[in-house]
């Protein structure tokens, strides 16, 4: 009895070794570079075309917009991007967004959750505006879990305050 337990404990482990953890998609690391300047690359077995397309966007239109301190109201310079974008999306008319909405370290985690998801949805309702399909569009927040920049004083706050549109559908 006492080997037959060693055993499926052994079993066990070695089938909990061997999982791997599943990135979602549009995971902005993954796929704009995070921290590169939204060079789009390739990794963890991402399909290459969908990186090209993304570094495209990102050169083309810009892949990000910014926010004000506690705000998800749009800037004249983020409707700007988002105009781009729009665009782009236009040009690319089988392509689909995924909007991450984002926030900075200050406040609770559940607030940061609600202000990114309110930045995405600002984000993605300008998109429409635009004449982009609501389909092709779906926003989803991190909150302050993905921060761009590390560190607590204004500049990196800035950079975390942000809607990052990310291409999650080839054409």
């Amino acid at each position: 009895m006492r080997k037959e337990l060693m055993l499926a404990v052994m079993i066990g482990a070695a089938a909990l070794g061997g999982c791997t953890k599943r990135q979602a998609p549009g995971n902005a690391s993954d796929v704009t570079g995070a921290g590169t300047g939204g060079e789009g690359h390739a990794e963890n077995g991402e399909d290459p075309a969908l990186a090209r397309l993304q570094a495209d966007l990102a050169a083309t239109a810009g892949d990000r917009v910014f926010f004000t301190f506690d705000a998800y109201t749009l800037s004249p310079e983020a409707r700007a991007t988002l105009t781009r974008q729009a665009q782009w999306l236009r040009q690319h008319p089988r392509v689909a967004f995924l909007v991450e909405g984002h926030a900075d370290e200050r406040g609770t985690r559940e607030y940061n959750l609600a202000l990114g998801d309110r930045r995405a949805r600002a984000a993605a309702e300008f998109l429409a505006m635009q004449d982009i399909a609501p389909a092709r569009i779906t926003t989803i927040s991190y909150g302050k879990e993905r921060p761009e920049a590390l560190g607590s004083d204004e500049a990196s706050h800035a950079q975390n305050r942000r809607a990052v549109s990310v291409v999650i559908q080839l054409p």
